[in-house]
């Protein structure tokens, strides 16, 4: 029996292994990396756009859909992917999420925008040997937020958070969550907040840093261990292609601000904090996926995060953190039918919750 168990570890682990191989290998070629594929917008007319200044972004627009019974007591925020546009979040584009939750009686809140941020307050803009943005092109890069899937080439192009500093996270924390509550009369307060990839690491973030705002986070194919060996290249190999942008600028390696960042390291503020969590990753096994490179580039990815979300749970565990529901199924992918499903299963936690 013991024999068998130390078997199945191997298995699991040479899996693993292998999945974490490819994931560092395939965000180098044209398709997304740790990100979701650019697809066409899809304006849901329930939901309205909500603008909010930034000192640092100047004007950011959100969507908002309300609740069903019109509360203003239950929020949640909905973060996006590593390819996140500048029109529509990914979450509206390719899912039907919003009125899932809205049914549910619950507010929803979708910031747009943020390519490649990971929602983090950046070091500085990016940019490439300390030369500005569109320098090297004359380009001022694309205003959609979209990559064409040649992001290398969008190294020394203008666009979001190149002209700028990113400051997602005293965005959300500040300034939208104080908008939403002086002209729409939202709890600021007690607020979910989960993403999918890029997105579900911002979630933990938000919520360990910000635990009068955010007693419930999601985290689906996230990157949970980003100070692990291999993981800064990684993230930076995808951030090049989802956009062209510089992890330098986001954060110096291995300092204090990259550890900020890293669930891993910060996990005992979220057990501190008793926030209510929902981590999940699949298994890298398509689910009736066509046979595609996207395919397999999602395998990929999933099988990273994989690793990155068991070395987490360990980490919790090793910690006495709890107040977690851990969700890993047998087959799934880096795509939108995988993270819908999820926030399907999390809906009635995440309902009993928040509020």
């Amino acid at each position: 029996m013991r024999g068998e168990r130390r078997q199945k570890s191997r298995g699991w682990l040479h899996r693993s292994v292998i999945g974490l191989a490819l994931a560092l290998l395939l965000p180098f070629g044209v398709s997304a990396a740790i990100a979701a594929p650019a697809a066409h917008a899809a304006l849901d007319p329930d939901g309205f756009d909500f603008w909010v200044d930034s000192a640092s972004m100047g004007p950011v627009k959100s969507r908002v859909f309300r609740a069903a019974d019109g509360n203003t007591d239950r929020v949640v925020y909905a973060l996006d992917g590593m390819r996140a546009q500048q029109d529509l979040s990914g979450w509206e584009i390719n899912t039907d999420i919003a009125h899932q939750l809205t049914a549910a009686n619950i507010n929803v809140v979708m910031p747009i925008g943020g390519q490649s941020s990971f929602y983090a307050d950046w070091n500085a803009p990016s940019a490439i040997l300390d030369l500005p943005a569109g320098s090297a092109t004359g380009s001022s890069g694309s205003s959609s937020g979209s990559s064409s899937g040649s992001g290398g080439l969008q190294l020394f192009s203008g666009g979001p958070g190149k002209s700028y500093r990113y400051t997602w996270e005293t965005f959300i924390s500040q300034d939208l969550r104080n908008a939403l509550q002086q002209r729409l009369g939202f709890n600021p307060n007690r607020n979910g907040v989960f993403g999918l990839s890029m997105g579900g690491s911002g979630a933990l973030t938000l919520a360990a840093y910000h635990p009068d705002q955010f007693s419930y986070a999601g985290s689906f194919s996230g990157y949970l261990n980003i100070s692990a060996p291999g993981m800064r290249e990684a993230i930076r190999a995808a951030m090049i292609d989802a956009g062209g942008y510089n992890v330098d600028s986001m954060a110096p390696p291995w300092g204090p601000q990259w550890l900020r960042m890293d669930p891993f390291v910060f996990a005992p503020r979220l057990k501190a904090n008793g926030t209510r969590l929902w981590i999940a990753a699949a298994s890298g096994l398509p689910a009736g996926d066509p046979v595609a490179f996207s395919t397999l580039n999602g395998m990929g990815l999933e099988a990273l995060a994989l690793v990155n979300t068991r070395a987490f749970q360990v980490r919790a565990a090793s910690l006495g953190l709890t107040n977690v529901t851990y969700n890993f199924p047998a087959v799934g992918i880096h795509n939108w039918n995988n993270w819908a499903n999820q926030v399907t299963q999390m809906l009635p936690d995440l309902s009993n919750n928040i509020g």
